[in-house]
């Protein structure tokens, strides 16, 4: 779920000092991630909006994919082509383990601007669970842009997010600690917009994680398209 800026896939590291940590946590994390969230009814049924929406075979980035489950595997199960990435090598390994059918990749999603180092081509559409919140709030407008440029025009973008109004905070999380940010649901909207997205569709969803340490939290699913 880590996509924080800084490292690559070879395991070099240029880690800016406010982001450590936030990856070696998701790598103790573990399985454990999916145990604390065993139900994910509002990304299933993000995934099953892309699976209605999208042509046999497309490409799909899962960013931030963590282990894989439940995105990467359902949309490999419908037949897409999936990409995921996670800045955390302990997920990126879960992942091939648990959906060998797709590819994935141990970068950042500052790495994957089209045309640079690790340039993975365009997508007909973008998932981004519960990714983004892993960074500032100063560079979720930066991140939102490269999705825009990672999709083809017109291509889909499921995201989700934790509504709060709060900005790199500290918080504990299944015995580690991590940053996170997050927005209000109109202030999303605006962010999201601004980056040349177009809403179609919001849900939301009352959530308490099975982990004590995690508290209860409103869950955002916005389905969006990109404007061309």
């Amino acid at each position: 779920m880590e996509t924080g800026y800084g490292s690559d896939e070879t395991g070099g590291e240029d880690v800016r000092p406010d982001r450590e940590g936030q990856a070696e946590a998701f790598d103790a994390i573990g399985d454990r991630y999916d145990e604390a969230f065993p139900f994910k009814e509002g990304q299933l049924a993000a995934g099953e909006w892309l699976i209605r929406s999208l042509p046999g075979g497309s490409r799909v980035l899962d960013l931030g994919c963590g282990t894989g489950l439940p995105t990467a595997r359902q949309l490999v199960d419908a037949g897409c082509e999936v990409v995921g990435v996670d800045l955390s090598r302990g997920m990126v390994a879960l992942a091939r383990k648990y959906v060998p059918d797709a590819t994935f990749h141990r970068l950042d999603i500052a790495d994957l601007e089209p045309g640079g180092p690790h340039d993975l081509g365009r997508f007909d559409a973008v998932a981004a669970f519960f990714s983004l919140l892993m960074l500032p709030r100063a560079e979720i407008p930066l991140a939102l842009h490269t999705i825009h440029d990672l999709l083809v025009p017109g291509g889909l973008f499921a995201l989700a997010m934790v509504e709060a109004d709060v900005d790199y905070f500290t918080m504990p999380f299944l015995g580690n600690t991590i940053r996170v940010s997050g927005y209000l649901r109109e202030d999303l909207r605006t962010v999201i917009e601004a980056a040349d997205f177009g809403v179609v569709e919001e849900t939301s969803y009352t959530y308490a994680p099975s982990i004590s340490d995690v508290p209860p939290e409103e869950q955002l699913f916005l389905r969006c398209r990109r404007r061309d």
